[in-house]
């Protein structure tokens, strides 16, 4: 299941730059179809929506869709560039109507902790990169993957948390309440 959402999240942005800022159901959908993935993937897409909510998902494929932005020191907007947790607060605003805190380690108090094991699509992963706790923060989508803003001369991108360096440096999963991966759908 979670190979699916990955594929899917990765063939829907390999060559978007921004799905509209929206996040509303026709216009992915559109999108979607524009680009031959409905038919591609089937009944896929409907599937991954019951899986992990319909908000959770808008927000992996909003996400996505950033993927080459390139990254900015307290970058907040793609007009600018985006640091991780710009990036971060910038999808949930977008997509699900959230403002989050503006620092990583104020988005890891202002979550709920989860399980490493429990983490669905659109949690917040964290990661100590700076020799302090929570001071990097991206998105899961699936699969033991996350999409974040990396670092200067870097661009937004998904990574494998189970890389060495990502493993090492992990310092927790957080839930955002209200994104629907929480409820399982909505």
């Amino acid at each position: 299941m979670l190979r699916w959402i990955c594929l899917f999240c990765l063939l829907v942005c390999s060559s978007a730059h921004a799905l509209p800022a929206s996040g509303h159901d026709d216009d992915v959908e559109r999108m979607l179809a524009d680009k031959g993935l409905i038919d591609r993937l089937g009944g896929q897409i409907q599937h991954v929506r019951q899986s992990v909510g319909e908000k959770a998902s808008d927000l992996v494929v909003n996400a996505m869709g950033f993927l080459g932005v390139p990254y900015k020191r307290g970058g907040a907007s793609i007009e600018t560039g985006f640091d991780c947790s710009g990036f971060v607060r910038a999808m949930y605003e977008q997509t699900v109507g959230l403002v989050l805190p503006r620092r990583a380690n104020e988005q890891a108090a202002a979550t709920e902790v989860i399980d490493r094991a429990d983490l669905k699509p659109g949690d917040l992963v964290f990661f100590n990169t700076m020799k302090r706790a929570f001071s990097h923060v991206g998105i899961y989508v699936g699969d033991g993957k996350f999409i974040h803003a990396p670092r200067s001369g870097q661009h937004i991108r998904v990574e494998d948390m189970r890389a060495a360096y990502w493993q090492t440096r992990f310092n927790g999963a957080r839930r955002v309440a209200g994104t629907g991966s929480d409820a399982g759908g909505q």
